[in-house]
């Protein structure tokens, strides 16, 4: 939890021995206060009804460290101090971390040692046990990747233009084909929903009407609106738990989603490269 949105006694803040002082400007900090809290003893709470303020600056208010990847250097010094053999995830994910110095760790190690404070462990088994099913330390593999093709004009396959939030989305010449330039590589990710590739912006539909559009939206990781599945024999693209199917004028190259119909042609996509192995085991993947 960032540091600006709790409340800590005095006394409890200076026996886990405050802030790292070895942190360099910000990040990582609201991790080692979290991870020490839990790990040496403490509690943390949300009280629903309280208030906080917190007021940004219009600049920075401390010159440029010109140390290089800081945060990175930040992330390394909680993970080497707290985070015990779960530390080789990060280093799976960032590898770069593996080559930077943390700098001097002994007075971490030390409060940790005289506090007797849990393993990090215990942390995710005990506390943060709802974590991975969201955050896992593996990711699993995407579903699915590619153009998304549709049979009934095979020449047309879904763009999304680099286009922003609530932004509608449609098709477009394939670029296969066309030579065109375009955004036509999407993910049907572990999280169960549809985005560009190397973006953090999802399908989503939000109207429930007959021939809703498809629009993009951050992509949040809890389904819903942005919940999309690939059935590999109909091959069609499913929305939502009260499903629909996603479907298109190819004449006007629109996308919407209506309900599915077996004998419509328009609803049939072929994605470029589907894991059947992972589709059929979709069940037990990603959130619950």
């Amino acid at each position: 939890m960032a540091g600006g949105l709790f409340a800590i006694s005095q006394k409890f803040f200076w026996e886990l021995g405050g802030y790292d002082e070895g942190l360099d400007i910000w990040g990582g900090e609201q991790y080692e206060l979290s991870f020490k809290i839990w790990m040496c003893g403490g509690q943390m709470y949300d009280a629903p009804c309280s208030r906080v303020g917190h007021i940004y600056r219009k600049f920075a208010p401390f010159p440029n460290p010109g140390k290089g990847d800081f945060v990175g250097r930040n992330y390394k010094r909680v993970a080497e101090v707290w985070m015990d053999e779960y530390a080789e995830y990060i280093y799976k994910r960032r590898p770069q971390y593996r080559d930077l110095n943390p700098g001097d760790l002994s007075v971490g190690r030390e409060i940790r040692e005289r506090l007797k404070c849990k393993d990090f462990k215990w942390f995710i088994e005990t506390i943060a046990f709802d974590l991975p099913l969201k955050y896992p330390p593996i990711e699993p593999d995407d579903f699915a990747y590619g153009e998304v093709r549709n049979l009934a004009a095979p020449e047309l396959c879904v763009d999304s233009e680099f286009k922003q939030k609530d932004q509608i989305i449609g098709l477009q010449e394939c670029i296969k084909e066309s030579k065109k330039s375009g955004e036509q590589n999407f993910t049907l990710t572990w999280h169960k929903d549809m985005r560009p590739k190397g973006r953090t912006m999802c399908w989503d539909i939000s109207d429930y009407s007959d021939r809703a559009k498809v629009t993009l939206y951050p992509c949040h990781g809890a389904k819903g609106n942005q919940y999309w599945r690939y059935d590999s024999d109909k091959q069609w693209l499913i929305h939502g738990g009260n499903p629909r199917c996603l479907d298109c004028n190819p004449g006007e190259k629109r996308l919407y989603v209506t309900k599915c119909d077996p004998n419509s042609k328009t609803q049939k996509w072929r994605f470029e490269h589907v894991d059947l192995k992972l589709l059929s085991n979709w069940e037990n993947i990603g959130p619950p």
